[in-house]
């Protein structure tokens, strides 16, 4: 039988996200809606091994969905890989009467959800937040869309330097193992070129860039570097083309700019839609699965294959890029 969820727990895991705010906003007031408690637990995992909850009323997301961070605090737990730290956790969401929980972060938040509802009766529902835009299951995170403004805007001020000095500027964003925010920084600011995790990025293809862009007196370039793509971040770049090609450039890392900042509009309406489906699908009986947004339409999938299947770069978007830096 369907388990009747009357108590749910929400928490934010991992690396924060502009939009993990609004995405816990709409989880409360949908449960409120529905006459559900909703508690919230502070610090991820860790918070939830220590008995870090309390209840959360309309009035406590109130003034919240503009605000990047999250309130409710984020952590990485090492106590819960262990099967004694996640047996404290159930026995605390059991103190608590905790029916179910919404789980809101990334690859590590989703490991955490589908290794513990394989052993205890509390169902997860995940959400996809994070900056990286890497999780399978979903067109958009939350917080990507704020991620790829805050790059751009930080590129657009570089520009003016890069032009007024005709200079090259290497500007290194976030991704370890995806390129998302990097393509997208990329494609948004009109990069000469765009180093990428995921794909080989041979430093003599950005020198012949340079060298035809010189022909055609094109005095500055702007590239975008993936700090996880294969010749390793900025610095590194700068230093081999300097060192094998007497090429200057300047560098510039974004850094975890990237993180903060109040969501853009896009961010919110995609966190309050995963926020309160999150919520109607607990109560549909749809649980152990993460939710995304796929085609503009809200799609369940397995924690299984969110977490191991692997989100492909568009190589309409790749192609794109090469062709409009010409």
């Amino acid at each position: 039988m369907k388990k009747e969820i009357k108590r749910i727990a929400v928490f934010t895991s991992g690396g924060d996200a502009p939009g993990m705010n609004a995405a816990t906003r709409a989880v409360v007031r949908t449960a409120g809606y529905h006459n559900l408690h909703v508690y919230g637990i502070y610090g991820g995992y860790e918070g939830m091994i220590n008995g870090n909850i309390s209840r959360l009323e309309k009035g406590d997301v109130a003034n919240i969905i503009h605000q990047g961070g999250t309130f409710l605090k984020t952590a990485r737990s090492e106590a819960f890989r262990t099967e004694e730290g996640r047996a404290m956790a159930y026995e605390t969401l059991v103190a608590h009467d905790i029916d179910a929980c919404v789980a809101i972060g990334g690859n590590g938040t989703y490991t955490g959800a589908k290794v513990f509802t394989e052993t205890y009766d509390i169902p997860f529902i995940g959400l996809p937040g994070t900056i990286d835009n890497d999780i399978y299951g979903t067109d958009h995170t939350i917080g990507f869309d704020t991620a790829v403004n805050t790059a751009v805007e930080a590129m657009d001020k570089i520009r003016d330097t890069a032009d007024s000095h005709n200079r090259l500027f290497l500007v290194e964003v976030m991704g370890r193992h995806a390129g998302y925010i990097a393509l997208h920084t990329g494609i948004g600011t009109g990069a000469s070129y765009t180093f990428l995790p995921e794909i080989e990025n041979p430093i003599d293809h950005l020198v012949e860039i340079l060298k035809k862009s010189s022909r055609r007196n094109k005095l500055f370039n702007m590239v975008v570097v993936a700090e996880g793509n294969e010749n390793g971040g900025a610095m590194a770049i700068s230093k081999l083309l300097k060192d094998e090609h007497n090429i200057d450039a300047k560098v510039t890392i974004i850094g975890h700019l990237q993180r903060g900042g109040s969501p853009t509009a896009f961010d919110r309406v995609l966190a309050s839609r995963l926020g309160y489906n999150a919520v109607k699908s607990l109560l549909a009986g749809k649980v152990n699965v993460a939710l995304g947004v796929v085609n503009d339409s809200i799609q369940p999938t397995i924690f299984d294959d969110a977490i191991n299947k692997r989100k492909s770069i568009n190589e309409d978007l790749l192609e794109m890029s090469e062709i409009l830096s010409l």
